[in-house]
């Protein structure tokens, strides 16, 4: 297959048609086949960042799911902003993160700043 920027979902179809049967050979690092997968898959990369973009998720469900995570509970959370107040407060979205909040949820959650200063959806 010949790599060129893939431009349509043919081609994008195409594309991971032949990634899998790369992947099905077990091609290794370094040879002509495996230098063919790396580029293709970055093609694809570029193809799926300009087409179908992912936001980011609502800071209210990226700090559920990291506590799931971590097997975390309500009151874990209020240790982490300040008091089980907050946490309802926050959780019912009646009050926002403080820039206090956000550090401290990313320093203990490693959850991204970038995510956690949205708005709430």
């Amino acid at each position: 297959m010949e790599a060129k920027l893939i431009k349509n979902k043919n081609e994008y179809n195409s594309t991971l048609k032949r990634v899998d049967e790369l992947f099905a050979e077990g091609v290794k690092k370094n040879t002509p086949k495996g230098n063919e997968l790396e580029l293709l898959l970055l093609l694809i990369e570029k193809y799926e960042d300009e087409h179908t973009p992912v936001d980011s998720p609502d800071p209210l469900e990226a700090i559920k799911f990291r506590m799931e995570q971590m097997d975390l509970k309500s009151k874990d959370l209020g240790t982490i902003i300040g008091n089980k107040s907050l946490v309802s407060k926050i959780s019912n979205k009646k009050r926002s993160l403080s820039l206090s909040m956000i550090r401290a949820l990313h320093d203990k959650l490693k959850i991204s700043t970038d995510v956690l200063i949205r708005e709430y959806k």
